[in-house]
């Protein structure tokens, strides 16, 4: 086997942490640690995989902000652009992995892979899940048939397409899953083995520092709610908001003023649902439903989730700005 030379760009998280005196787990180990502590720091560690480790930072992903985010993108863009690196592992946080991997996917129009993996449990944990994921998440990165898939998320096993990847569990090993599909296959012994391909993948050119300086919103729908969050939003100077709606994409009347008073202002609402799974639709109309929240304005997702659809408005505004622009663009983004 040719040796393959990937690129692993540490970000913290939970892969990263180890448990305090209080019993809190704390981001506190280096990528370059940890990689040489599996044995991968030299060629032959998987497989004859060359293994370049290095950090962006070490934190929480909870804790990450869009200029952080822009700084994976950044970086990962820059790595590839070394010919001699076959592919980009990034070890991340969990709780917001879903929507870094999607900013990237939607960058990123290189045939070599890039991977998301990390951790539900801490590095000194007996259970350590860790160790098996970068694993995976290296295998699958210097796999030739991984080429063309865009950004994966390989976790517990699992390979999933960027798009549509959630993380749908708090405590256990299999974090992630793709409710509408997506899942393209898993890593058996070591081994990428594909069962699909992505369904359907989006580009955009974007320079990463323009989505540093937007703000983009997430407002949720429930019994009795107005229009003060979207309200808010706007006058902290949104340029978009991604409203949570019920059902198939539902609120009230209060909420539907509300959006045809941001679309008016030339803000940005992209219309998603709190439900697992299914598509978001204007199905009902004349008393603040999905049709009336789309005649105000709003712009159903598809299938998208709030974080990854906050995600798509930034990409979105930062490649085109006019709000016009982005509302008539959306529908081939999302569905």
């Amino acid at each position: 086997m040719t040796s393959r030379r990937i690129a692993v760009l540490g970000t913290g998280g939970t892969i990263a942490s180890r448990l305090d005196q209080h019993g809190a787990a704390q981001p506190v180990d280096r990528v370059g640690d940890i990689v040489v502590a599996l044995g991968l720091g030299e060629p032959g560690g998987v497989g004859e995989v060359q293994v370049e480790a290095r950090d962006l930072f070490v934190k929480d992903s909870s804790a990450l902000t869009t200029a952080d985010q822009a700084l994976i993108v950044r970086e990962v863009l820059a790595t590839l652009g070394d010919s001699e690196i076959d592919g980009v592992v990034v070890t991340h946080g969990t709780d917001t992995a879903e929507e870094t991997a999607y900013l990237l996917d939607l960058v990123h129009t290189d045939d070599r892979p890039v991977v998301l993996t990390g951790a539900q449990r801490p590095a000194d944990a007996p259970d350590a899940d860790g160790p098996r994921n970068l694993r995976d998440g290296l295998s699958v990165a210097a796999d030739p048939e991984a080429r063309g898939l865009g950004v994966l998320v390989v976790f517990d096993g699992v390979v999933l397409a960027a798009r549509g990847a959630r993380k749908v569990h708090t405590r256990e090993a299999a974090a992630f899953a793709h409710p509408d599909g997506g899942v393209l296959g898993r890593v058996v012994d070591g081994k990428l083995v594909l069962d699909g391909i992505p369904a359907h993948r989006e580009h955009l050119v974007v320079d990463p520092h323009d989505i540093e300086a937007l703000r983009v919103d997430i407002a949720a729908v429930y019994p009795g709610v107005d229009g003060t969050a979207l309200e808010a939003f706007a006058a902290a100077g949104a340029r978009g908001v991604v409203l949570v709606a019920t059902g198939s994409g539902n609120a009230n009347p209060a909420v539907v003023a509300a959006v045809a008073d941001l679309t008016r202002q030339g803000i940005v609402v992209g219309l998603t649902t709190r439900v697992d799974t299914g598509p978001v639709a204007g199905t009902y109309g004349g008393g603040g439903g999905g049709a009336d929240l789309v005649a105000a304005g709003a712009v159903p997702l598809g299938t998208l989730r709030a974080g990854q659809g906050r995600i798509l408005l930034l990409a979105l505004l930062a490649a085109v700005g006019d709000p016009e622009r982005v509302r008539a663009l959306l529908p081939a983004y999302v569905n």
